[in-house]
């Protein structure tokens, strides 16, 4: 049991409350959404390596299946040699893959709204688009056409978003009549559905009309949410930039990632090596998948820092301009309150130095305060009392 100055080499320190220890860890969870028969259980199956159910037909995936991924970080496993580590915890990272939405799903078509409020918790929405040709996988607009797929899947959760304030104005009516601090929320709701009425997200357009998404955060909102874009598209139009720059422009200014489901799910069952042959040959550098996760984390605006020692290597998420006393209050929320100070060297400099005895000889390791802003790759020891 830690006392006053209890330092924390690779967050394996226990800190005192009942049944031992009470991880509070910042976490990544993206929401799948798509057309039926995009690709979308097939890319959940190779994200998570789980089995779930990809079928040639609606509504193959009947519940939300969820899964835990870790954020793709080589440093990890230097740090694990240098310091000895047992075992390697990346960063996690949710995925909920939800049954395909149709046109009127917001209505309660298809499998409607009670998939829509599986992803109401999701920090980020992932559009699966269909870009592939194949006549023996039906589509259920009878075509394939990215861009009206996407106008489909924004329309319904605009429209679900629409109903969620429909209800909820005369609500806010009534408590600002009697409570002032009411009236900023009354506003931002109604000045929402203007610009969801519009036909836009307010992820795209709360900004420029004045909408404050704090004030809406209470009604979860669904077109608060990031967007993020994959494009299952086919082998042979991987390496088509004139094509992928279409897609491209078909949701900028979001992310789009391009990747073939099925070569995906094949790499995550191949040897290292194989995989990295089949990747070479249809000219990626590295699996669709680990991109996906990386641009979620750069979307949301996270970063991770590293803890390390004989226990393990872990790295553990936060946001962007987060303190070092913030970054501490992410593996426990006692090391938050008590903390002292930070002993900070950069994955860099530790990997160039070899060791941290050697790192410290050089004066590369530093004593940080709690105004620290953490950096991405940090490598950290927490003192604190408890």
């Amino acid at each position: 049991m830690p006392g006053a100055g209890c330092r924390v080499p690779g967050a394996g320190c226990r800190v005192p409350g009942a049944g031992g220890v009470s991880w509070l860890v910042v976490s990544l969870t993206i929401g799948i959404v798509g057309l039926p028969n995009v690709g979308k259980s097939t890319l959940f199956n190779a994200l998570t390596k789980n089995d779930v159910l990809a079928a040639n037909y609606p509504f193959a995936t009947i519940e939300p299946n969820v899964g835990v991924v870790g954020l793709p970080d080589e440093r990890l496993g230097k740090l694990a040699e240098i310091f000895g580590s047992q075992k390697v915890i990346p960063a996690p990272v949710s995925f909920v893959d939800i049954a395909g939405l149709v046109r009127g799903a917001s209505k309660g078509q298809g499998r409607g709204n009670a998939f829509l409020a599986n992803i109401r918790d999701a920090a980020a929405i992932c559009q699966v688009v269909r870009a592939f040709s194949d006549p023996n996988v039906v589509h259920v607009d009878g075509k394939v056409a990215p861009a009206d797929d996407i106008e489909t899947i924004n329309t319904e959760l605009i429209l679900a978003d629409l109903q969620t304030l429909e209800r909820a104005i005369p609500r806010l009516e009534k408590e600002a009549k009697l409570r002032k601090d009411r009236a900023a929320a009354l506003a931002a709701a109604k000045a929402a559905m203007e610009v969801l009425d519009n036909g836009t997200t307010l992820y795209a357009g709360a900004a420029a009309a004045g909408v404050e998404l704090e004030h809406l955060r209470e009604l979860h909102l669904l077109t608060t949410k990031p967007f993020l874009y994959v494009f299952n598209v086919d082998e042979a139009e991987l390496a088509n930039a004139e094509f992928l720059d279409e897609l491209r422009a078909l949701v900028a200014p979001a992310e789009a990632v391009f990747m073939d489901a099925k070569i995906e799910s094949e790499l995550v069952d191949l040897p290292e090596e194989e995989a990295r042959e089949l990747l070479e040959s249809i000219g990626q550098s590295e699996p669709g998948l680990d991109q996906l996760v990386r641009v979620g984390f750069r979307t949301l605006g996270l970063q991770t820092y590293l803890t390390a020692g004989p226990k393990e290597a872990r790295a553990w998420t936060v946001h962007v301009g987060a303190t070092a006393p913030e970054a501490a209050g992410v593996i426990h929320s006692d090391f938050q309150r008590g903390f002292i100070k930070a002993e900070v060297v950069s994955y860099n400099d530790l990997l160039e130095a070899g060791s941290m005895s050697a790192a410290k000889a050089v004066g590369k390791v530093r004593i940080e305060g709690k105004d620290y802003v953490m950096q991405d790759g940090d490598v950290v020891e927490f003192r604190f009392n408890v």
